[in-house]
């Protein structure tokens, strides 16, 4: 059967649903090019692309009789060959009797030592954008002729088709693997943020981590009690990261943050035109955690029709957007964290029993600071390593054994999150190798007390800061004999490191040394 024999509408439709039987479009090119070898005398198929900034030409799929194979070469051009490519854009399609004597298909048969085959080259043009090339080679032993090349004209609008599909699969595909690649790294950086290494957990933590381990591989979930500031967010991250879901997304919801009239938007989501300005489908927290876990903080802020819903997601594992008509499952684990009396808002109903009961399946009390002092050395430290590489400090400054007494002394009301923002303030502060957090008060029996009348001089018009400074300065240094340094020195009265204490002498004009004589 010849190609003149045949019905074109046949061909037509036969060679189209070969061209785009798959998304791989070297199988598609494989599976067309058995097809088209009944009609002439095609050896060999390809899909092509041209980057004209580049000049370079890219093989991006070639088929033998035997297979085809998904490629990337890019095959630079001569100025003769980019010329001619950007100029001669009359003629659609064409046929070179010898590839190797042609400027723009001669690299491209030196890679396919293709130099003495003839071809059928046709330019893919879509709504007036060159797209790439369709090339089909003769066997060796036969010419093309005009019938043939008739026939492949037919095929010029599903070739640029299945190439654009293939290339935005490809481009999809490569999106992917990036996106993959960044959320990864992203874990890992959120892993070093909020610290894979829970400080204490060998301490003061540690009856609060042998749970953490108990329950973290479960599906169960877990409420998290405790003052505000003791951490919750890190042993939630603990749960995370130590349980089956750790590669999925870890993501947080401040209850309390949250306006309840956004609060229905935010935690489920909506659909496009569900209220004024929404312009778009949106997904919800709560859907953006699939996969993962959802970690609610505050949650005895949220408002009673935010609770019945939650309530649906733990019971049913499903959510309905806002403004829309679709059930959605969700396969989430959820963490909850207050600092609030939960069974006291259940009696003031204020808080759903149910809810309360469904969350408190492995409930987790988180001590206060004062109650773990053992833990505050470890967390200093770790609190001015994570400073430093914020300030850029090359120097990580230390602090002296009386001082550390001192914040181990310190009841911190505002637990962990309070001891943080002292260490950052402090740095920020003092710029020397020590730090002495001088707002952190002794016990009021241990504060030294200037030696001076109780005069109006120390009401708030009276004097400037540095003056009533520079008088309590003096005064322990007089009680301690003009001595700076030492036991019996005033940087040990005033709990401060001797260098520190005589740059601040300096800089208030307090003579010390041998200017003090």
């Amino acid at each position: 059967m010849t190609a003149t024999q045949s019905d074109e509408k046949e061909f037509f439709r036969e060679a189209t649903l070969r061209l785009c039987s798959s998304l791989d479009l070297e199988r598609a090119l494989h599976q067309c090019l058995l097809y088209v070898r009944r009609f002439m005398p095609a050896g060999q198929m390809g899909f092509q692309v041209y980057h004209p900034r580049t000049g370079t030409v890219e093989m991006v799929a070639h088929a033998t009789p035997r297979s085809g194979r998904a490629v990337s070469i890019r095959i630079p051009l001569s100025r003769t060959g980019r010329r001619q490519v950007e100029t001669r854009r009359l003629e659609r399609i064409r046929v070179i009797e010898r590839l190797g004597n042609d400027p723009v298909t001669g690299p491209v048969a030196d890679r396919l030592k293709a130099w003495d085959l003839s071809a059928v080259v046709m330019d893919l043009v879509l709504e007036k954008t060159m797209l790439g090339i369709f090339s089909v080679f003769n066997d060796g032993h036969h010419s093309f002729t005009p019938s043939h090349v008739h026939l492949l004209s037919l095929l010029a609008k599903p070739c640029a088709i299945a190439l654009t599909n293939s290339l935005r699969f490809r481009e999809l595909k490569n999106l992917k693997e990036l996106l993959a690649d960044d959320n990864r790294y992203l874990q890992d950086e959120l892993h070093k943020i909020s610290g894979e290494k829970v400080v204490g957990a060998s301490q003061g933590l540690k009856p609060v981590m042998e749970m953490v381990r108990q329950v973290a591989p479960l599906e169960s979930p877990v409420l998290l009690l405790g003052e505000t500031g003791t951490g919750k967010e890190v042993i939630a991250n603990a749960i995370h990261n130590l349980s089956l879901r750790k590669d999925g997304p870890f993501i947080r919801v401040n209850c309390g943050a949250i306006p309840a009239s956004l609060l229905d938007s935010e935690l489920f989501g909506y659909e496009k035109g569900a209220f004024t300005g929404a312009v778009s489908r949106k997904r919800g927290r709560i859907e953006r955690a699939q996969g993962g876990t959802l970690f609610l903080d505050e949650i005895g802020e949220l408002p009673a029709e935010a609770q019945i819903r939650l309530l649906r997601v733990l019971q049913e594992k499903e959510i309905d957007r806002v403004g829309g008509s679709e059930t959605i499952g969700v396969n989430i684990r959820v963490i909850a964290a207050t600092h609030r009396n939960l069974e006291k808002m259940m009696a003031d109903r204020q808080f759903r029993p149910d809810l309360f009961f469904r969350l408190q399946v492995f409930p987790i009390e988180i001590p206060p600071l004062r109650d773990r002092t053992p833990d505050i050395p470890d967390l200093v430290r770790h609190f001015i390593e994570k400073k430093s590489r914020e300030m850029k400090r090359h120097q990580v400054p230390r602090v002296s054994s009386a001082v550390m007494d001192r914040l181990m002394a310190y009841q911190w009301p505002g637990n962990i999150r309070e001891l943080e923002n002292a260490v950052e303030r402090s740095m920020i502060l003092d710029r020397s190798g020590y730090l002495d957090f001088c707002e952190i008060g002794l016990s009021p029996a241990s504060i030294p007390r200037p030696m001076v009348p109780e005069k109006a001089d120390f009401t708030p018009t009276g004097r400037s800061l540095d003056q009533v400074m520079a008088d309590h300065i003096q005064t322990v240094l007089h009680q301690c004999k003009g001595r700076v340094e030492g036991d019996k020195g005033a940087a040990k009265v005033l709990a401060m490191h001797p260098s520190t204490l005589r740059k601040r002498m300096k800089k208030l004009n307090i003579p010390f040394g041998r200017n003090a004589g």
